[in-house]
């Protein structure tokens, strides 16, 4: 058992603001910021290279089409989605895939309480995997849509894509989840929401890499712009974001019960891929 110290007691608010019954999340407000903030810096980016329009032809007329504005849409349901799914399938298939009710609530964030009322719960398990996929597959879409170049969008929007996750980490601190395992390290926290013993905060280890990496990627935007659509920055990204996240996930607790016993758990295995495929956009932009 681990001797208490003078460590950091964590219990806030799950609400940033409340009103009655009504109440506005800090993990929906991290949800937003880190949405908003990289909203910005694409636009930022998209101004900078010149690209935010794009000339196409229509009833035999040259016109300007505006191809940023979409953007944001394909992104937000991307991520949303496929954070949603990843985390139910990936997770909890035993729970979500066993009965018409579970499969609903993968979807409405809803959940069906055993008197046979509904209760609104909002979405209760967001997995990075599935978000980052979903993205991928949401990009391809936009991409296809608005015949903007693939590899152009995948850097810019890698160049952004830590500032999201800086914020979700940020996120699931305030929700006391996605703790770490029990240590004495004197920077510990106690989640009292959770149990009394001070644990690795890997929420804030996860926040501060990705702000740090938000910095990489910009001080070589700054130094390497050409670079922008040979893959260099997404697979920049995604090396940096999934080798730390295979690291880190040795000083957190299991998330589930079928990882007891894992020699890497589940949020390991799925940064396997994500690494190799960024290695190989890295490789793949030097020619």
């Amino acid at each position: 058992m681990v001797q208490l110290l003078n460590y950091i007691v964590w219990n806030p608010d799950i609400y940033a603001i409340q009103i009655g019954n009504w109440g506005l999340r800090w993990y929906s407000l991290c949800w937003l910021a880190g949405l908003i903030g990289a909203y910005f810096m694409v636009k930022w980016l998209f101004n900078n290279q010149n690209i935010t329009t794009i000339t196409t032809t229509v009833d035999g007329k040259k016109v300007e089409k505006n191809v940023f504005d979409p953007l944001f849409i394909y992104c937000f349901l991307g991520i949303l989605i496929g954070a949603r799914l990843g985390h139910c399938i990936f997770y909890q298939p035993d729970y979500f895939l066993t009965s018409g009710q579970h499969f609903i609530e993968m979807f409405l964030p809803i959940h069906f309480m055993t008197d046979g009322t509904i209760k609104f719960t909002g979405y209760e398990g967001l997995a990075s995997h599935g978000g980052t996929l979903g993205l991928m597959i949401a990009l391809w879409l936009y991409c296809k849509k608005t015949g903007v170049k693939m590899w152009q969008v995948l850097d810019n929007i890698a160049i952004a894509t830590p500032i999201t996750a800086c914020f979700i980490r940020l996120g699931n601190l305030m929700n006391s989840e996605i703790i770490g395992k029990v240590t004495s390290v004197p920077w510990a926290f106690i989640f009292e929401k959770v149990d009394k013993y001070p644990r690795h905060p890997g929420q804030l280890y996860e926040a501060i890499a990705y702000a740090v990496f938000f910095f990489v990627g910009w001080y070589f935007y700054r130094v390497a712009k050409k670079k922008v659509g040979t893959g260099f920055y997404f697979g920049l990204c995604i090396t940096l974001i999934f080798t730390f996240r295979f690291f880190i996930e040795y000083t957190k607790d299991i998330q589930v019960n079928f990882e007891s016993g894992m020699l890497i758990n589940m949020g390991q295995i799925l940064s396997i891929p994500f690494v190799i495929l960024g290695i190989y956009c890295m490789f793949r932009s030097k020619k």
